[in-house]
């Protein structure tokens, strides 16, 4: 199943194009409209999802650096054990590895993942949805695979007793 990383390898190489074009043409918060409800904002992440840990005084960056290359290592081998047969389950770890692999380079190198498509939600009435926390390419890879990987897993057919 090892060729399944070639997905982990193009979503790894199109989201640091997407971050590094942004960051070469934008400045920090400055907002540019591509479509209604969407738009391109450059903003910095020192933190995980929807900023958690953000504030914590800089030990998170080494902390989630070191746990993205345990997860994406165990991911990789999961991957490497699945059956021929499991595409859909190999899609979704594949997916999981180059998003986690894209922000780690952003961690590792930055001290902050660059985040950068804002979407505005406006059916939730919420305002803290409003706009959605910005998120990147890696971002929306992870959340395909997991959501890929949930489908496979109900998929799967149970043993019957």
């Amino acid at each position: 199943m090892k060729h399944w990383l070639w997905l982990s390898l193009a979503i790894l190489l199109l989201d640091q194009a997407g971050k590094w074009m942004v960051l070469l043409a934008l400045e920090p918060y400055e907002v540019v409209a591509l479509m209604p409800n969407v738009n391109l904002t450059l903003m910095f992440n020192t933190g995980a999802a929807f900023s958690f840990l953000a504030d914590s005084g800089g030990w998170q960056r080494w902390f989630f650096v070191v746990l993205a290359l345990i997860v994406s290592g165990v991911l990789v081998g999961w991957l490497l054990r699945l059956p021929a047969t499991e595409r859909l389950h190999a899609a979704a770890l594949a997916l999981i590895i180059g998003g986690a692999v894209g922000n780690l380079i952003d961690r590792a190198l930055l001290g902050h993942v660059v985040d950068f498509i804002q979407v505005y939600l406006p059916i939730i009435p919420l305002a803290i949805f409003n706009p959605w926390p910005s998120f990147n390419i890696a971002d929306s890879a992870i959340t395909v695979g997991v959501v890929l990987l949930l489908i496979a897993s109900l998929r799967a057919e149970t043993p019957r007793a």
